[in-house]
């Protein structure tokens, strides 16, 4: 007799659960990460993908069922390219609108806040995020450069200064353009939670919801630029400690709250300039680690599951990842060598990966298979270990690849009891 949706629902959790845990399950969990994959195997363009959100969410849907994978993943890594448009956003080039329909979002690096600009965020930080932060990453709030200092709204005179920024033209056309916005993003978030309900009455969990970043990353990806944040290591060193350790607690909240509002213990955590090109193991336990460790611990300390991606290579960092708890934390990781990761932090971390980009892309389905079955034996042996790619599938990932990982996970990663 066929299981039933919920039937496969708990089984699946558990098989997740259980590699977690350094356990064996009963077979290697398939939870595939992807970005605009699924979207592209159907057909659409990267401007579809992420203004065209029904479509997308029908080619995720359809991808999950002919794969049959163990849980469904999220659609929150294309975002909205409606939403992104009306904030006007500064940060990323959009398909669509700033680049072609077939080319990828790419980042913008910007340095919002300059080194001599600490003292000041220091002293009022929510001025300067008013004032000069948020018309720094978004146009839609350029009009908020000429509010004065917010310490100046306190008296009658103050406060008066208000509705004086209110009559502006610019104030009139962000209060519509944030509208439209918030507009999208509704839009947007019921064409996802449609998708994830409909996901889980057919048995399959979402693999994440909730999503944090290395609070050092936050200084160098949104604030400082990755040139500054590197910089400050030098110059600056204790101003970007300090400015670190404020922002570690709300990056743990934040990812606490959405983990609890959607029900899902998992938390996604990009690692973008920890590896070992960016800095290194002293300047890593110097300004990295600390904060990244405390995000982690306190994430488990609210009984979730936190999955930091260590992007690049962090083989130079297997003696810090001892320091965290066993069969609580899911390391995803890219260049790393995951075969000695095994043998140092395979007892304690339950690993995830490491089948390379270019495999999928450009090897035959005789060297995926290949590469596949030496994960299983090696990495898989006794547990705590989930088949990914190093980073998730890539959007151009062959299908027959894909196809390939799947089906031999499916057979050959089934474990003996």
């Amino acid at each position: 007799m066929p299981k039933t949706p919920e039937e496969l629902f708990k089984e699946r959790e558990q098989r997740w659960n259980d590699a977690v845990a350094i356990k064996e399950p009963d077979r290697v969990p398939l939870c595939p990460f992807v970005n605009f994959w699924p979207a592209r195997y159907k057909g659409l363009s990267f401007k579809e993908a992420m203004f065209d959100h029904a479509r997308a969410a029908k080619a995720f849907k359809e991808t999950v069922l002919e794969f049959d994978w163990d849980m469904a993943p999220s659609m929150l890594p294309m975002f909205s390219g409606n939403v992104f448009k009306f904030l006007k956003l500064k940060i990323l080039k959009i398909p669509g609108l700033d680049l072609p329909d077939n080319v990828n979002f790419q980042a913008v690096e910007i340095e919002h806040m300059k080194a001599q600009d600490y003292p000041e965020f220091f002293a009022n930080p929510a001025d300067f995020i008013i004032r000069k932060y948020l018309p720094s990453v978004f146009g839609i709030f350029e009009f908020l450069r000429a509010v004065p200092e917010i310490n100046s709204f306190m008296g009658l005179g103050g406060v008066l200064t208000i509705p004086m920024t209110a009559v502006s033209p610019d104030f009139a056309q962000a209060m519509e353009d944030l509208r439209k916005a918030g507009e999208a993003l509704m839009q947007w978030m019921g064409v996802q939670m449609g998708y994830e309900t409909e996901m889980k009455s057919l048995g399959y969990p979402i693999q994440v919801n909730a999503f944090a970043q290395a609070p050092f990353d936050i200084v160098s990806d949104y604030v400082r630029g990755m040139r500054g944040a590197m910089l400050d290591m030098y110059r600056n060193p204790e101003e970007l400690k300090h400015l670190i350790r404020l922002i570690e607690p709300y990056q743990a909240q934040a990812a606490i709250s959405m983990a609890k509002m959607y029900g899902n213990p998992r938390v996604f955590i990009p690692l973008h300039r920890g590896a070992g090109g960016f800095m290194n193991n002293d300047q890593f336990a110097e300004f990295y680690w600390p904060s990244l460790k405390k995000l982690l611990l306190d994430i488990v300390s609210a009984g979730l599951q936190p999955m930091p991606f260590f992007e690049g290579d962090y083989t130079p960092r297997l003696d810090f990842l001892k320091e965290l708890p066993k069969g609580k934390i899911i390391a995803w990781l890219d260049k790393a060598d995951i075969f000695k990761a095994k043998e140092e932090i395979g007892d304690r971390l339950c690993l995830k990966g490491n089948i390379p980009a270019s495999l999928y892309v450009a090897g035959t389905p005789a060297q995926m298979e290949e590469y596949c079955k030496r994960l299983i034996d090696v990495v898989g042996e006794g547990g705590g270990f989930m088949i990914e790619g190093a980073l998730g599938v890539p959007d151009e990932a062959r299908p027959e690849n894909v196809k390939v990982m799947t089906e031999v996970t499916k057979k050959y990663g089934v474990y003996r009891k």
